[in-house]
């Protein structure tokens, strides 16, 4: 809305606040989403929301794995030490 009637106002700043004041919103609030709709069509520099969510998705799996792997190598460790505690078999 405010990128097709931009034209109409003396700056983009005022068009936001226009219509901002008229969906009920921030100036602030709908000027971020007009930066995010440009990243993400590619008219504005920056990361697209969809690599973004892609990237948080990995760091988060990234992050379970390594507990994971923080938990085996804690019982392994535990599993190692019962064994060389045990009296040996003959």
């Amino acid at each position: 809305m405010v990128l097709e009637n931009e034209s109409e106002y003396s700056s983009r700043w005022a068009a936001i606040t226009s219509i901002s004041a008229k969906i009920g919103c921030v100036p602030q609030t709908l000027s971020s989403w007009i930066k995010r709709r440009e990243v993400d069509s590619g008219s504005r520099a920056g990361v697209p929301t969809d690599v973004a969510d892609k990237l948080k998705a990995l760091e988060r799996e990234n992050r379970e794995l390594r507990q994971a792997n923080e938990i085996l190598r804690k019982a392994s460790a535990y599993f190692a030490q019962a064994e060389l505690d045990r009296p040996f078999k003959r």
